[in-house]
């Protein structure tokens, strides 16, 4: 794809950041239509059910590695340049922030994503809450908090100056990635038979995976003919929500991918919901969801950017891209999430956000 009259025309930055609202809208239109969730998988879970919710997590998240492994053995994009992986992993900030970003969806009823996504339909309980993530998460990268990430993440990082490619560690061939995304894929249509998920349902579910691989080929295709170095990233929503935050606030804040995504997710879930007819103003139901939501937000804005990514940007992005950190990343979140879950006794309460 020849991006270069596009270029000429509007400038790399603002190509950039026309790109993330691309890769926004898809994610968000397929989100909200998908119901995608990885707090209401992993509650689903916990409770011992493996139903819709797990099956469409797991449509999800196969979709995103078949698509980006798909892709790099296409060679249309080379994932080795990608930003998770050019720079070294944190192992202690993927178990530590991984187990504190599941505690906190749990808590706040639904993943940094999910909130994004029910804030553009009138959920204001959502709203609250992504602007204490966003906050939280802006004092963890440049803030207050940013000593406590940096020395969590410093116990205990990767070698060689680069994150670790699970196909390597485990002297894999390249088509094992496309192997293993196939794998999970049959799981996930296998429940989905089971429980009779309908055929719409799947299909925006596998486009919010759809959604990490454009944006990884996007910023690819930028990164071959802008000038002006770019960074090669697709969904996430921890480090894009601090950066959306900082371009309302810094007048000098330029235009890129992240700035871009945001809004267009928020755009792509309305548009959504206007057209199922869902949008409806909901607020809280009483002081204990409100304290909650507000705790379990801040944990997300933290854990979030310790982990390298919200579940999302680690659970999907980087797990597509077969990252090491990104997994165990994942792996802890749901640990985080179920035994939150466990601990407050939450059997009897639903498990859809």
């Amino acid at each position: 794809m020849d991006i270069v009259p596009l270029i000429d025309r509007i400038g790399e930055s603002p190509t950039a950041a026309l790109f993330g609202l691309v890769t926004g809208v898809i994610f968000g239109v397929a989100a909200h239509r998908s119901r995608f969730c990885l707090r209401a998988a992993v509650v689903e879970f916990a409770r011992g059910m493996m139903q819709d919710k797990v099956a469409v997590w797991l449509l999800t998240f196969s979709t995103a590695v078949v698509w980006v492994q798909g892709a790099q053995l296409l060679g249309l994009i080379d994932t080795a340049q990608a930003r998770m992986m050019a720079v070294p992993g944190s192992w202690s900030g993927a178990i530590v922030g991984g187990l504190m970003f599941g505690a906190g969806m749990v808590l706040a009823r639904g993943c940094s994503g999910r909130l994004l996504v029910l804030a553009a339909t009138g959920n204001l309980r959502s709203v609250v809450s992504g602007l204490i993530f966003a906050v939280v998460a802006q004092m963890s990268l440049k803030g207050w908090l940013a000593p406590l990430r940096d020395r969590i993440a410093a116990l205990w990082i990767t070698s060689d100056g680069r994150n670790m490619n699970l196909l390597s560690a485990l002297h894999l061939p390249r088509e094992a990635g496309l192997v293993i995304g196939l794998v999970i894929a049959l799981v996930a249509l296998e429940l989905s038979r089971r429980h009779r998920i309908g055929a719409s349902r799947l299909i925006f579910a596998s486009g919010v995976g759809f959604a990490a691989a454009v944006g990884y080929a996007l910023t690819f295709t930028l990164a071959q003919s802008a000038f002006d170095p770019v960074q090669i990233e697709s969904l996430t929503f921890t480090g894009p929500s601090a950066n959306m935050l900082m371009f309302f606030l810094d007048r000098t804040a330029g235009l890129e991918f992240d700035i871009g995504l945001v809004p267009g997710v928020v755009l792509g879930s309305f548009l959504s919901a206007l057209i199922a007819g869902d949008l409806k103003i909901q607020g809280f139901e009483g002081p204990t969801p409100l304290r909650n939501a507000m705790v379990g937000a801040a944990l997300m804005g933290f854990g979030g950017m310790l982990a390298g990514g919200c579940a999302i940007g680690a659970g999907v992005s980087g797990g597509s891209i077969l990252a090491g950190t990104a997994w165990l990343a994942l792996f802890c979140m749901w640990v985080g999430g179920m035994t939150t879950d466990m601990i407050l006794g939450g059997r009897g309460q639903p498990a859809a956000v």
